[in-house]
């Protein structure tokens, strides 16, 4: 059985990397089991079929941000109650936002269904595409609502102190996915369908399988049971995690961006090429996703226990974190981006050596892009959303976007590979001024109380 970890104690480095590491690690697996479905697609059913999932994938991305928004703006909520030592009230709170998670889940569901068809020509899709997005999307709908609860309870097991049992979960419903994939596109020829249909299993388990062991008496201090609607609590979380709802928001209209773009430069091997590029830099930005997922309730509960000087320990180890992990991606994405490339296009020379040369320019913001995603992520979990939202929302709607329309005027289609790097260090800058700030008002600078608590009560100790 997983241990339970405590939060109220000193994290070292080893304490909290092991801390984070199944977080991280889920978040990575979350992608590479989602690249999956483009990797089977592209070389069992063309580069037309790989570029309709990509152009519809950003729509479906969008309406299932509701899960990131319920489980990181939730678990906020939920750690600070449990900092503040009335576990009870946070075991209500959280039965009532998974509650809430999945009904939204179903209400997004059946829009999806209704208007895919109009989103996908908005989008760009020919007639060629029109009918395999429609088809992908359409059948994702069926399982949107297991899919909304699968990102909420990435972050709910993180706050019940079970990050292990958080990766599990991912584990098993991923290789779900990919023996699935294998089968239905790779060996039964199903195509787009087939692709579809090993998604809806697994985000059956990867949503369902958490129910079922919150649902029971389990050993951690978070249990389903009876709650009462409390409209204050569902707003202040919506509030707090929109940050991260905003931030999957724009990064899926940013891709439908660069999808215009890019049909407009090169057509479809550049949907195509862009859409490697995703799927690989998704896998990088998961780590960084990831650690700041399984941090996030670490920070909550010091804050509700009003431990400044751990607060502090935290946020430096943090941002050595992303520093040192950002030199290091960037190291790996010049090497891999070759071998990446042909795994994906490798039947197209020409489409290879585009996606080779524009995953290597694009890996410049993996320098950056680490200290913005704490940076938001650590304002969602002082309970401060409106901050978060204004770092996730300027990072990247408006940088990106800004970037993506203006850069190729100058630069062409390398412009359109940079535009991410340059929106990533306008929002280095504003990440820093609020960082600077409100470091007083948070206690993560100035001086410490004695102690380093502010001599309010500490709450539970775990």
């Amino acid at each position: 059985m997983a241990k339970i970890v405590n939060m109220a104690q000193h994290f070292r480095w080893g304490a909290l990397l092991r801390f984070t590491a199944p977080s991280i690690a889920m978040m990575v697996f979350t992608s590479i089991y989602g690249i999956v479905d483009g990797l089977f697609v592209s070389n069992f059913a063309g580069k037309t079929a790989f570029a309709a999932v990509n152009l519809i994938m950003p729509f479906i991305m969008i309406l299932s941000t509701a899960g990131f928004m319920v489980g990181t703006g939730g678990s906020a909520v939920v750690a600070k109650t449990r900092g503040e030592g009335d576990e009870p009230r946070a075991r209500r709170y959280f039965s009532l936002l998974v509650y809430f998670a999945f009904t939204l889940g179903v209400v997004l569901g059946l829009l999806g269904l209704a208007f895919m068809e109009p989103v996908a020509a908005l989008l760009g899709a020919d007639q060629a595409m029109m009918g395999d997005c429609v088809l992908y999307g359409r059948m994702l709908m069926a399982t949107l609502p297991f899919y909304v609860l699968q990102y909420a309870f990435q972050s709910f097991f993180v706050t019940a102190g079970k990050p292990q049992l958080g990766f599990v979960v991912v584990l098993i419903a991923g290789v779900a996915n990919m023996a699935l994939d294998a089968l239905f596109v790779g060996v039964l020829g199903w195509g787009v369908a087939g692709a579809a249909a090993a998604t809806n299993i697994s985000e059956l388990l990867g949503g369902g399988l958490p129910l079922i062991y919150f649902l029971r008496r389990n050993s951690s201090f978070l249990r389903l049971g009876p709650t009462r609607l409390e409209w204050r609590i569902i707003g202040k979380t919506c509030v707090n995690g929109s940050s991260e709802m905003v931030s999957n928001i724009a990064m899926s209209m940013v891709s439908m961006f660069y999808n215009l773009q890019l049909m407009a430069y090169a057509g479809q091997d550049g949907v195509a090429a862009y859409g490697v590029i995703m799927y690989a830099a998704l896998v990088f930005a998961a780590i960084f996703i990831g650690y700041a997922m399984g941090s996030s309730p670490l920070m909550s509960y010091q804050y509700g226990a009003r431990n400044k000087r751990e607060m502090r320990n935290l946020l430096k180890k943090s941002l050595v974190f992303v520093a040192v992990g950002g030199l290091a991606m960037f190291g790996a994405a010049q090497a891999l981006a070759q071998p990446i490339a042909e795994v994906f296009v490798g039947y197209d020379p020409a489409l290879e050596a585009m996606t080779v040369e524009g995953f290597r320019l694009y890996a410049l913001a993996f320098l950056l892009m680490g200290y913005s995603i704490y940076g938001s992520a650590l304002f969602t979990s002082l309970n401060n959303g409106v901050v978060s939202a204004i770092i996730s929302f300027l990072r990247t709607l408006v940088f990106e976007v800004g970037s993506v329309l203006l850069l190729p005027l100058w630069l062409g289609l390398a412009g359109i590979w940079l535009s991410v790097s340059v929106a990533e260090l306008a929002s280095v800058t504003v990440t820093t001024t609020f960082l600077l700030a409100l470091g007083r008002h948070y206690g993560y600078l100035g001086k410490l109380p004695e102690g380093g608590h502010d001599g309010r009560p500490r709450g539970d100790s775990d």
